[in-house]
């Protein structure tokens, strides 16, 4: 999942990028709502963390702009403003979800999972592929029972595939998804990556299928 972070704090802003990084996720940053505009211009995100009090416009402002142009990126607000007419001018700009300072990074965590899942299509935050058990909350993944240890590289190029089992990943896709534009990640390293995978899943009778030409696809294997 990629998201892009619009704070114009710079100690907020990074450890933010940091943060949501350490999870798994590909994460840009800016901080003001120009850059902003630019930016979900330029790429597509699958969230946006919006600070309300920018240097150059309102995040609101922004938000109203975003969505008067079609762009309808999951959008979770994260302010000082607290109060409820705040709240309520927030989501009805078209926020989909709305966090006020201080806050825990775990509550944090828990929401950006919450929104994933719900772009994945998924209402339980638990995966299952054969002997795979992948739980989305947790960030791990447990085979036969056993846990596996996955790098997060690993872990997210993995919730693709199971995510999507039985269809086709492209490469393209998976980068788009983790790459950050500061990070320096390519289509070959997604061959790394799915190579180390399936090292860690041989034997246990799933395999990430090469569909030449278009990407990968996990599936149950059939002849093991």
């Amino acid at each position: 999942m990629r998201i892009l972070v619009i704070e114009d704090d710079s100690i907020l802003g990074s450890a933010l990028q940091e943060f949501l990084r350490a999870q798994g996720y590909a994460v840009d940053w800016v901080n003001n709502g120009s850059q902003a505009l630019g930016a979900v211009s330029a790429q597509a995100y699958d969230l946006l963390v919006l600070d309300l009090n920018l240097p150059d416009m309102s995040g609101l402002d922004v938000l109203r702009q975003l969505r008067a142009q079609g762009q309808q990126a999951p959008t979770l607000i994260l302010t000082a403003r607290d109060g409820v007419e705040d709240r309520v001018a927030g989501l009805d700009a078209g926020a989909d979800d709305y966090v006020t300072k201080p806050f825990e990074l775990a509550e944090l965590a828990a929401r950006v999972r919450a929104f994933a899942r719900r772009q994945a299509g998924q209402p339980s935050p638990i995966l299952e592929v054969g002997p795979l058990v992948f739980d989305m909350v947790g960030r791990e993944v447990r085979a036969n029972g056993e846990r596996l240890n996955l790098s997060v590289r690993e872990l997210s190029v993995l919730e693709m595939l199971m995510v999507r089992a039985g269809r086709v990943v492209t490469k393209r896709q998976i980068v788009n998804s983790l790459s950050a534009w500061d990070a320096d990640f390519s289509e070959n390293a997604v061959e790394v990556y799915v190579y180390r995978l399936r090292k860690r899943i041989e034997g246990l009778g799933i395999c990430i299928q090469t569909v030449r030409g278009f990407g990968y696809l996990l599936e149950i294997d059939v002849e093991a």
